[in-house]
């Protein structure tokens, strides 16, 4: 099977046509993908209806092994029965709308801050996806940023003072900052991570700034010198030029390298409009 890339942004996000993904198994078919997330590091799929179960056997088949240790695990109880399929909506387990004070709805706001998901555990995520199920009629975009283009886009002065940093992420962090704080016991079931602050890609030894709301300081720099840090490469690295807004439509399937990008909600009104995704992320395992 050969597959089209449609580029969006040049070297960044392209639409891919001639698959369906829940059929997908063969090993050539799979390298193509994995390809085009080296080429643009985020995939958009059309037309793609899949059942929880197909999502999760597709995203095993073409990246190993699934990321379960997300902060709404420690909340509740996954009401697909598996934690490895996130729920990425405003609604309870009886598919009711939440209400505005409930801590489920307030601990997803932080989905609305520049992230990058699995960023707070060790191995962080590598591939994320996502799949649209519900799609109200407002703006509910997901923005992502190019992190390759943006650390290429700095000063060598630059790229050489952040070489060999490494920022300590905490989804205890970035959820606080919203005003979510965890119980003592949440927090001992998430203790954070700490990575490069400059990683290179593998397969394409492209560097790339990772960064994310969960980045709460630099190791072994004073604090308040790494979050100035931190904010200043985030809003270097979210210019308007490095990013692209994807409007959501039903049964679009959407994958990001987590190592090369970032990524946030649109804000909206969540208490009076619907909207249902269901996300699958990779650990970066070898």
């Amino acid at each position: 099977m050969t597959l089209a890339f449609h580029p969006v942004r040049p070297g960044f996000v392209a639409e891919v046509s001639g698959v369906t993904l829940k059929d997908v198994s063969d090993p050539e078919t799979l390298e193509q993908i994995r390809k085009g997330m080296d080429d643009y590091g985020v995939l958009i799929f059309r037309d793609q209806p899949l059942s929880n179960e197909e999502q999760l056997e597709f995203a095993k088949r073409l990246d190993g092994v699934l990321h379960t240790k997300t902060s709404v695990a420690v909340l509740t109880a996954n009401r697909f029965g598996n934690e490895a399929l996130t729920d990425i909506s405003n609604v309870n387990a009886k598919g009711e709308l939440l209400r505005a004070d409930e801590r489920l709805r307030i601990g997803h706001l932080s989905n609305r801050l520049w992230h990058t998901d699995a960023s707070f555990q060790d191995p962080a995520g590598r591939f994320s996806m996502l799949s649209a199920k519900v799609v109200p009629e407002v703006n509910t975009n997901t923005e992502y940023a190019d992190m390759c283009g943006a650390y290429e886009a700095l000063d060598e002065e630059t790229r050489q003072s952040i070489e060999g940093l490494r920022a300590h992420h905490s989804i205890v962090y970035s959820r606080h900052v919203l005003g979510f704080d965890f119980t003592e016991e949440e927090k001992a079931k998430l203790p954070g991570a700490a990575h490069p602050l400059v990683r290179t890609l593998p397969r394409t030894q492209r560097k790339a700034l990772y960064l994310a709301s969960h980045a709460s300081h630099i190791v072994d720099m004073p604090v308040a010198d790494g979050r100035l840090l931190l904010r200043d490469l985030t809003e270097h690295a979210t210019q308007p030029r490095f990013v692209y807004s994807h409007v959501w439509v039903p049964n679009d399937f959407v994958i990001w390298d987590n190592r090369k990008t970032m990524h946030r909600a649109s804000s909206f009104d969540d208490t009076k409009y619907r909207r249902e995704l269901r996300r699958t992320t990779t650990l970066d395992i070898n």
